[in-house]
């Protein structure tokens, strides 16, 4: 398995492809594109539409890893949780990518925002809030009110967003997303909800006229990996699973 998955109980990488304009809706299209898309994993077998119209083609749930793949009026989405190697999520996002402009009739000037996303999953029975601040810290501004006698974290979900080029159009966006609620602090109990560590690096606009999203999503691809090795990995998921690991 690869590193990553060692760092967390559940990794995955995903790629989501917004459009401008709605993508088509036809029986004949939906289907075609799937079923393309089936011929390459076969294990993807299970197909529906979600009760808000979205469509959905999906691996067994059970393996322990699961290949999904979704498409909305303006967005496609592609995902492999749990994948051995990143490298195996990019080639499926790649595929997608590359079957898009002809299938699904998306240029490369429909594109309004295509993003890279690593997530991390922390399984934790307790307050999320609390722990991050323990875990990560709330700065010096912020450390005062934290340490109030008898308060308690209710709300803590750091993130930040950076721009990566001159013209603000290529970012990277880091957010802990926690999932505990004041009722939950108030009685005590907890589920086995989990803390969520998402790192994306998205472009927005138009390609230029000469990129592929495939080559695109590789830029994407390296600004994400670099980042998160130099910075994210140390700072922010080991010490979230140190602290979940003392508890």
């Amino acid at each position: 398995m690869h590193v990553y998955g060692t760092l967390a109980d559940e990794f995955y990488v995903n790629m989501n492809l917004n459009t401008e304009m709605r993508l088509p809706d036809g029986r004949e299209t939906i289907l075609g594109f799937f079923e393309r898309v089936q011929k390459s994993y076969p294990s993807m077998r299970n197909f529906y539409t979600r009760d808000n119209g979205d469509f959905v083609l999906e691996e067994d749930k059970d393996l322990g890893h699961q290949r999904w793949l979704s498409l909305e009026p303006r967005c496609i989405c592609s995902g492999f949780v749990n994948p051995e190697y990143t490298q195996q999520a990019v080639d499926q996002h790649s595929l997608v990518l590359d079957l898009v402009p002809y299938m699904l009739s998306v240029s490369p000037l429909d594109c309004e925002a295509l993003d890279y996303m690593m997530g991390f999953d922390f399984a934790y029975r307790g307050n999320h809030d609390e722990l991050v601040a323990e875990a990560l810290g709330t700065g010096v501004s912020f450390e005062g009110l934290a340490d109030v006698p008898g308060a308690q974290v209710l709300n803590y979900k750091p993130s930040l967003t950076i721009a990566l080029d001159e013209d603000c159009r290529i970012q990277a966006r880091l957010l802990v997303e926690t999932r505990t609620n004041p009722y939950q602090v108030r009685r005590g109990e907890f589920t086995d909800d989990q803390i969520s560590v998402y790192f994306t690096v998205r472009q927005y606009g138009s390609l230029d006229a000469s990129a592929t999203y495939k080559e695109t999503l590789g830029r994407l691809r390296r600004h994400c990996e670099q980042l998160l090795d130099a910075y994210v990995v140390d700072h922010v998921l080991r010490p979230l699973a140190a602290a979940i690991a003392m508890k």
